[in-house]
């Protein structure tokens, strides 16, 4: 069914064929309405009413569909029986605001004239809300929706495409007006490129649009897990004057902390909000620093044109007058939508790094790990594979950008040139890449081929399940890569020694203790990360230890019994204590703190 402010259409059982046909031909026949509909086309019950009829009889069909025992309804009971409706989609392209929360009054949505028809967002039982029209829904509205397990957005970023759409034409138009201008082209020759650029801007502002809801789906996907994240981030944007918390109607402290206590998260409507916040924060800082003007960002100016523009007119785009802004726009799209709204805030916190430096350390990491390949091989799967394992896969890839971009930022200058870090990391990683799995222990391996096996079965090409399925171990090429740099040794016996080390000291397994702690506040959850941070730290120096003392041995595992007979006594306080651990029912902060600074005794050792 549907309902405009003049007439109600229902067909409670339409063909989808024939009933798109003929939308079709009325979206296409001017000053059309519901009136127009061939009723030989509309399934029996149904029918086209006036708005302004006293009632309208219901069929039966109409009845069972609606749930409904009356004969007849007024039109605006009618009305809010149809939003209430069991159905896949509710679609909203309309004026006025419909569904409100079960908290807010009439009076304060600000819409008396649809007051009759208004429902709550927990009385919907539709899947899935598109707001192809603005205010449909209050926030809150959409909140308690979703809260319920309903699907939807924002209006806003539902939208979205027409402002992307306006943007990309003011900025093509700004470019062709200068080679106009220079007597390059002609005007006729202008009108005629932007024609025929139709289609490829619209598909650029539809892979946007694409990215961005891909994106606050991932991040609804954990939001329990990154509750205090985004909680951190809200206050951070609050205390800085660049967010009214209340105007945006996202949680306060105490609804924040009752979410962590019943393992809920932000909503995908609560996201949507900081995601736009997060963007205009992110661009803000992107303007103000010299990444705009760093010439290796010059492809991502480059990649915001249509290709016919990029390929013609290079010159002329590296000095559009818009340059900066839409260098950093671009990049703000980017990162943001592939590491979430927070994770610049987060990285401050970790490492002390700033938005820039970020830019730097993903726009490297990215080269490096050809993040940006894989990603659109993972896209490539849409309607092949389920949603689900579409998004299993992307988080794996997020895992990988998140832990490597810190490590970074950790362990490298921030004004260091994003060229000099892909080359001295991206042969090492990809040659790791390529020698995996045999690096990695006989437990490990059997664990990437279920992983890989599990991909397969889920309708994953099997090369892609590999590559997806190696990124766990490959968060540590870094790593790798740093220690055979500095020993001038083979990556695949660095890695060996490394991976076969991990197992030996049990380190794998305090990893995994370490990410099951329990967080009550950010500061846990930076601690716990902190810990782990500290564990690879004492894992690869461990092994460039090794290395540098047992390298004629030339096999890893012999390396490793040879250190451990040089440092019996702190390989074998360090066995008992992992030993006590596992006997445990539970391990707590303080300590698995002490067994990581145990290790690092135990590394000190090594070093004397």
């Amino acid at each position: 069914g549907a309902f405009n402010h003049m007439h109600i259409f229902l067909d409670p059982d339409p063909d989808p064929a024939i009933s798109f046909k003929e939308r079709e031909r009325l979206f296409a026949l001017p000053r059309s309405g519901w009136t127009d509909y061939d009723r030989k086309l509309i399934s029996a019950g149904g029918g086209v009413y006036a708005r302004s009829m006293k009632s309208i009889p219901l069929s039966d069909q109409v009845k069972t569909l609606l749930g409904v025992k009356a004969d007849r309804l007024a039109p605006n009971e009618l009305i809010s029986q149809l939003l209430k409706a069991s159905v896949d989609l509710l679609w909203n392209g309309g004026i006025g605001t419909y569904v409100k929360a079960e908290t807010e009054t009439h009076e304060s949505v600000g819409d008396k004239a649809n007051e009759s028809v208004r429902i709550n967002g927990g009385e919907l039982r539709c899947k899935v809300v598109g707001e192809g029209g603005n205010l449909g829904f209050t926030q809150l509205g959409r909140v308690e929706f979703t809260s319920k397990g309903g699907l939807m957005y924002t209006d806003a970023i539902d939208n979205s495409a027409g402002v992307d759409c306006s943007d990309h034409e003011v900025n093509i138009k700004i470019l062709l007006g200068q080679i106009v201008s220079n007597g390059d082209m002609t005007e006729k020759q202008r009108n005629r490129l932007l024609a025929e650029m139709t289609d490829e801007v619209a598909g650029l502002v539809l892979a946007h649009n694409y990215s961005q809801t891909q994106a606050i789906s991932l991040v609804a996907w954990k939001a329990p897990e990154k509750l205090y994240e985004h909680a951190r981030f809200i206050g951070n944007l609050e205390q800085r004057g660049r967010l009214n918390r209340e105007l945006e109607f996202l949680p306060g402290a105490r609804a924040i902390a009752e979410r962590q206590a019943r393992g809920q998260g932000l909503t995908k409507p609560e996201i949507s909000v900081l995601h736009a916040y997060s963007k205009m924060n992110y661009y803000d800082a992107l303007v103000e620093s010299d990444i705009p003007d760093d010439a290796y960002f010059q492809f991502e100016l480059k990649d915001y044109f249509p290709k016919v523009l990029a390929e013609r007119f290079s010159a002329e785009i590296v000095i559009h007058r818009l340059k900066r802004e839409i260098t950093a726009n671009h990049l703000t799209n980017r990162i943001v939508d592939h590491v979430g709204p927070g994770f610049g805030f987060r990285v401050r916190e970790e490492v002390g790094a700033d938005i820039p430096g970020l830019t730097r350390a993903y726009v490297a990491i990215s080269e490096i790990f050809g993040v940006d390949e894989l990603w659109g091989d993972i896209e490539a799967l849409d309607n092949q594979v389920t949603a689900a394992i579409q998004m299993e896969l992307m988080l794996m890839v997020n895992d990988l950008v998140r832990h490597t971009v810190i490590w970074l930022l950790r362990h490298h200058e921030q004004g260091v040139s994003i060229q000099s870090l892909v080359d001295h990391f991206r042969d090492g990683v990809r040659e790791l890449a390529a020698g995996m799995p045999k690096p990695l222990t006989s437990t490990d391996r059997l664990a990437l081929n279920r992983k890989v096996k599990y991909l397969s079965n889920a309708g994953v090409p099997r090369e892609l399940a590999q590559r997806v399925g190696i990124l766990a171990p490959m968060a540590s090429s870094l790593d790798v890569v740093k220690v055979a740099w500095q020993h001038d040794s083979d990556i695949l016996l660095v890695a060996s020694v490394y991976f076969n080390l991990g197992k030996e000291l049990q380190f794998h397994w305090l990893r995994e203790q370490i990410g099951m702690l329990q967080i009550h506040t950010h500061w846990h959850d930076l601690a716990r990360t902190r810990l782990s941070d500290m564990l690879n730290t004492h894992q690869r120096e461990i092994t460039a230890h090794i290395l540098k003392r047992n390298r004629p041995l030339k096999k890893a595992k012999r390396m490793i019994e040879q250190w451990k007979a040089d440092n019996r006594l702190a390989y074998a306080r360090h066995a008992e204590i992992v030993a006590e651990f596992k006997a445990r029912s539970s391990l707590d902060f303080a300590m698995l703190s002490m067994v990581v600074a145990g290790a690092e005794t135990m590394r000190g050792s090594t070093l004397s």
